[in-house]
Order: structure tokens, then C-alpha cells, then sequence
């Protein structure tokens, strides 16, 4: 993942910025006593990004990935319309409890720039709900200069998109950052619709590190710098985490990609074993193989 990376990491403050003020009076609206869902994983599943991380002799790669993690940021759905078919066969690969992250497809936010959307968002929609129970949160991802001045588009797109569908939003110019009433005007529409604001952690791009919490659902998409540092962080994203779910976040969904991704599953390995230790958690810790890779070794 190119998106944030930068010559220095080294050079960085990674220290976590402190809450939006408004993040706690979402997660306290939201308080109640059950139980807390953690969804951890990679970005990619394919053999060729994740090298070391299958045994010899796998023939299925999601197969395997999937005993392994319970979810997955699925991109493969941002360059090609998926269609119920390609779902089906993704889903049937995959066990009970398993969830898929699907992203919008660029010809909607990208190439149309959410203009005339409403047949490919249908048609994406209606795909997708073929994951059933695997369907974790689809979400839409803008381009970098897709501004505030097109927040209209953006609401009427939102406001329109099917209800089954749980959705999440990243935004990326740096303008819907820039100014609080921007931002308010923003996160007050996701609030109303019940959406996620999703916190994108990477280094080159800290504004994005806004800690704005729209619903009771926290989807984080850290993005380690093949640093040292990367482990750290990763800690340091626990305790915040720890801090959200006392004032009251039900879901997590926490996506780890790299610059290059050689030791993504490593790194989310080392951040479910935190978290699991943390909440008392019981999830699955992956397999190591011998041909993984690490600069933490």
C-alpha cells in the first residue's frame, strides 16, 4: 500500500492524537452489555503479497487465509464489479463466523465520481448481500481530491444507499480535515445514517488519524511503514481501544496493510495476541510458517 508512505519513517511522531470530543458522547449513547466483536485481518489473501504465509502443498489460498483470520478488507471488489456468482464461490470457501469487508467499485467513486450511481451501487449491493452472514461492513473509499464542495453528491449518494447494506466512509482530501465545520458537517451526516468513519493510521498522512468515531463501530485501517516503530503502534492502538470499548464501542474491524506487504500477517498476529489479552478474547492466533519473514526477529 503506496497511500502514506514516506522516505523517513523514522522521522514520524506516530503518537496516537487524542480523542475527537464528540467520540465519546457517540460511544456512551451507544453503551449496552454485549459482547464485544473484534475483526481482525489483512488486506490481500493472494500468495504472491503475503509471501511465507502458506504451508507447502496449499491449493487454496482464501481457503487457508480464512482458518486463519476471521475477515478480510476485500479489494478485489474495487477494480471489478463483483457479481453474485464470484460471491458465492468467496463465501463458500470460508466457515461460520468468517466476515468480508467488500469496498465499492471505482466506477463509483472514482470514474463517476458518485454521479448517476444509483444503478452500480444497486448492482454492488445486490451482489454482495450474496455473502449472507459473511457480509462484515462494505465500505466507500473517495479519491484523493474528491473535496467538501462536493458534499452534496456525497450526502445524496449516502442518504440513497440501501439500508441491508452497513456502510463505512473514508474520506481523503485533506480539506475535509482542515476545518472543524467541514468535518462536523460531515461526521453529523454519517452519525444520522448510523455509518462509520473509518480511521486510517499511515504516515504520511496524520490528518487522516482524526479519531472521530461516528457510530459504536470503530474500522481502522493502519498501515505499518516497515519500521520497527510498527509493533508500537500497534500496542499503542490497543490501549486506545481499551479506552473506547469502557465508554462503550461494540465492533471493531482493524485492517493491517504494509508499505510492502511481507509481514502483515505477523503484525496482525502480534495485535490479536495483544487484544486477546487485553479483553480476554479468544481469537485465533495464526500459524507461523517457516518461510515468514520478520525485522522483529
Amino acid at each position: 500500500m503506496q497511500f502514506g508512505k514516506v522516505e523517513d519513517p523514522g522521522s514520524i511522531d506516530f503518537t496516537l492524537p487524542k480523542d475527537a470530543a464528540q467520540t465519546k458522547l457517540v460511544l456512551n449513547a451507544a453503551k449496552n452489555d454485549k459482547a464485544f466483536e473484534v475483526f481482525v485481518g489483512c488486506a490481500k489473501w493472494n500468495r504472491g503479497d503475503l509471501k511465507g504465509f502458506y504451508p507447502r502443498g496449499t491449493k487454496d489460498e482464501l481457503s487457508y487465509y480464512a482458518t486463519q483470520f476471521n475477515s478480510i478488507e476485500l479489494n478485489a471488489t474495487f477494480y471489478k464489479m463483483p457479481d453474485w456468482q464470484q460471491v458465492e464461490t468467496w463465501k463458500n470457501k470460508t466457515p461460520e463466523g468468517f466476515k468480508f469487508f467488500p469496498k465499492l467499485t471505482d466506477i463509483i467513486s472514482h470514474y463517476r465520481r458518485l454521479i448517476d450511481v444509483a444503478e452500480p451501487v444497486e448492482n454492488f449491493c445486490n451482489a454482495v448481500s450474496a455473502f449472507d452472514d459473511r457480509l462484515g461492513m462494505a465500505f466507500l473509499q473517495l479519491h484523493d481530491n474528491f473535496k467538501p464542495k462536493d458534499f452534496d453528491r456525497l450526502k445524496n449518494v449516502l442518504e440513497q444507499f440501501p439500508k441491508g447494506i452497513p456502510l463505512a466512509v473514508e474520506v481523503r482530501n485533506e480539506e475535509w480535515f482542515a476545518d472543524k465545520k467541514v468535518q462536523d458537517m460531515y461526521c453529523s451526516l454519517l452519525e444520522r445514517l448510523g455509518m462509520a468513519n473509518i480511521i486510517v493510521d499511515t504516515a504520511g498522512r496524520r490528518d487522516m488519524l482524526h479519531m472521530r468515531l461516528t457510530s459504536p463501530v470503530a474500522f481502522v485501517r493502519y498501515v505499518g511503514a516497515n519500521h520497527p516503530s510498527d509493533v508500537d503502534r500497534l500496542n499503542d492502538w490497543v490501549a486506545r481501544i481499551k479506552k473506547w470499548r469502557k465508554e462503550g464501542l461494540q465492533q471493531l474491524y482493524f485492517f493491517v496493510h504494509q508499505n510492502v506487504e511481507i509481514e502483515s500477517p505477523l503484525l496482525a498476529t502480534h495485535f490479536i495476541q495483544e487484544m486477546n489479552k487485553a479483553f480476554g478474547l479468544s481469537l485465533h492466533i495464526p500459524a507461523r510458517q517457516g518461510g515468514q519473514q520478520s525485522m522483529f526477529d
